[in-house]
């Protein structure tokens, strides 16, 4: 069963298409306006081996606000509609990745209710002309809406790009690790009450 999604958003603040393939190959397209976001989302797409579709006009005229936390909101739909039930999967996922001399550690659980830690200190505010402090509201939005348990962790850094980067490839691949299929849960809920939504 292909396990892939489309979800559009439309406010007074933004419209954004996310489309996904859980099962895909790495490959990323997309286009926000946030080119830093952009760097980051490729990352996820790569090292999550998912497909992964962005599209979105949002009040950059503003500042960066309601596209980021919109993208992270839309996304989270997509991953949720996209596994369904989550019969099969894993569900928990844990990375590690380093980055010269930043280590950061991402793990997640599918569990069908949202909760996180976020535990990053940036070296500084921005990292080009991107706020990090907009970080924390992408993965909050991911969060709430692909109703899951994030724990985010820097562990050092002393370059801001490089924790970004960190903590964007972990997530990927924390994601792939626990959206993969377990030959040995086929069919089963990977949960003692049965469900997971």
């Amino acid at each position: 069963m292909k396990r892939s999604a489309e979800v559009r958003r439309d406010t007074l603040e933004t419209r954004i298409v996310v489309r996904l393939d859980l099962d895909g190959t790495g490959t990323a397209r997309l286009d926000t306006g946030v080119p830093f976001l952009e760097h980051m989302l490729d990352q996820v797409a790569r090292h999550g081996l998912l497909d992964l579709d962005v599209r979105a006009e949002g009040d950059l005229h503003i500042d960066d606000h309601h596209t980021v936390e919109d993208i992270g909101i839309t996304l989270g739909q997509a991953f949720h509609r996209a596994l369904e039930d989550k019969r099969g999967i894993r569900r928990y996922g844990h990375a590690y990745v380093p980055l010269d001399e930043a280590l950061s550690r991402v793990v997640v659980d599918f569990s069908g209710r949202p909760g996180m830690e976020y535990h990053v200190a940036f070296p500084r505010a921005r990292i080009g002309g991107f706020d990090v402090d907009l970080i924390h509201e992408f993965f909050q939005g991911f969060v709430n809406h692909a109703r899951v348990t994030l724990h985010i962790d820097c562990l050092r850094g002393r370059n801001a790009h490089h924790v970004a980067e960190t903590v964007f490839k972990a997530f990927g691949r924390a994601v792939r690790m626990a959206v993969e299929h377990d030959p040995r849960m086929t069919g089963q809920t990977p949960s003692t009450k049965g469900t997971l939504v």
